[in-house]
C-alpha cells in the first residue's frame, strides 16, 4: 500500500492512506499503541464530483454539467497575467489578421458570465451546494455541514443542481 504522498510507479495519481475509525470508535489517538482495523486510500488530486461520479452515484450528463461549471469557474478567476503581451510581434509591410480568439480579459469576462447565468439559473435554493462542491472542492459531508443540513442531504440536492445545469447546458440525456 502506498503510504502518504507516494506515487506509485504503476499508477501516477496522488494517493494518502489514511486510517478510518471502526464503529463507534472516536477518531482520537487515546489509544496509540492500538493498531487501526480498516484504512482507505485517498487521490488527493481527485476533485468530490470525480469521486461521487467514479464511484456510480453520478451520471455521465450530470458529470458534465459539472465539469462545465466548474472550467467557467476556472476560467472566470484565473490569476493575473504578465502586463507585457508576448504575442508575435507583426512582421514590417504584412497585414495583421484580426483575432480568431478572445484574449485573456475578454475571456476571463465570458467566463465570469457564463458562471453567473448557470449559477442564477440553478436558484439560491442549488447554487451553494453546487458551488461549494464543484467549484471549492468540498465534500458532501463538509458542505452539509456548513450549511448547515442533516446528513447525507447533500449528495441528493447535488445531483437535482446537476440536472438543473444539465439542462442549462442542454447536455443530451
Amino acid at each position: 500500500m502506498p503510504t502518504k504522498g507516494a506515487k506509485t510507479s504503476s499508477d501516477p495519481r496522488l494517493l494518502a492512506e489514511r486510517a478510518v475509525p471502526q464503529d463507534g470508535e472516536a477518531r482520537n489517538d487515546r489509544h496509540p499503541n492500538r493498531k487501526r482495523a480498516r484504512s482507505v486510500t485517498v487521490n488527493l488530486s481527485e476533485s468530490p464530483l470525480g469521486w461521487l461520479h467514479a464511484r456510480g452515484h453520478l451520471s455521465d450528463r450530470q458529470f458534465d454539467a459539472g465539469e462545465k461549471l466548474r472550467a467557467d469557474w476556472e476560467r472566470a478567476n484565473l490569476a493575473p497575467h504578465v502586463t507585457m503581451r508576448w504575442d508575435a510581434a507583426p512582421v514590417a509591410g504584412g497585414k495583421r489578421a484580426a483575432p480568431v480568439v478572445l484574449n485573456e480579459t475578454e475571456a476571463q469576462i465570458a467566463a465570469r458570465l457564463r458562471f453567473d447565468k448557470a449559477i442564477n439559473h440553478l436558484g439560491r435554493d442549488l447554487s451553494d451546494i453546487a458551488w461549494r462542491i464543484i467549484c471549492g472542492g468540498e465534500g458532501a459531508p463538509v458542505a452539509e455541514k456548513k450549511l448547515g443540513w442533516p446528513a447525507r442531504s447533500g449528495k441528493l440536492v447535488l445531483k437535482i443542481a446537476l440536472d438543473r445545469l444539465a439542462e442549462y447546458y442542454r447536455l443530451p440525456g
